[in-house]
C-alpha cells in the first residue's frame, strides 16, 4: 500500500453556518455542497470538510492548514480588508538555498489557527 495524497481534511466547527460564510466569503473557497450538518469545499483538488463534531472527544481545534498563495503580502492585505483576524504579519520563516518561505497566521470564525504561505525564488 502506498498513500498517494491527502484527499480531505476535516475541520471541527461550533457554528456551521458561520464557518461556511467564513470559508466561502472571506477565504474565497469553492463551496461544493452542504448536507446533514456537513459542508464541503474544494481547495484546488483538496477537499475541506466542515462539521460540528458528534462527540465531545472530537470537539477541539483543528490542525493548522497552510494555504499556499502566490503573493503573501497581497493576500494578507485582501484578507485584512475582509476583517480576517491575523496573529502576525507576513514574515520570513526559512531560507533554503535560493528559496524563501514566508507565512502569516490567522484565526478562522471558529478560533482555529491557519496560515497563508508563499515561497519565493531569489
Amino acid at each position: 500500500m502506498e498513500i498517494q495524497k491527502v484527499g480531505q481534511i476535516a475541520i471541527p466547527v461550533k457554528n456551521l453556518d458561520q464557518a461556511v460564510q467564513f470559508y466561502k466569503e472571506k477565504l474565497g473557497l469553492h463551496h461544493l455542497f452542504s448536507s446533514n450538518g456537513l459542508a464541503f469545499f474544494d481547495c484546488h483538488g483538496l477537499r475541506l470538510l466542515l462539521s460540528v463534531p458528534e462527540k465531545e472527544e472530537f470537539a477541539h481545534s483543528s490542525s493548522i492548514i497552510y494555504f499556499q498563495v502566490e503573493n503573501i503580502h497581497a493576500a494578507y492585505e485582501e484578507l485584512l480588508r475582509k476583517e480576517v483576524t491575523f496573529i502576525d504579519e507576513p514574515h520570513l520563516i526559512a531560507k533554503m538555498g535560493q528559496t524563501e518561505t514566508w507565512m502569516a497566521f490567522f484565526k478562522d470564525s471558529e478560533d482555529n489557527t491557519h496560515a497563508l504561505m508563499s515561497e519565493f525564488e531569489l
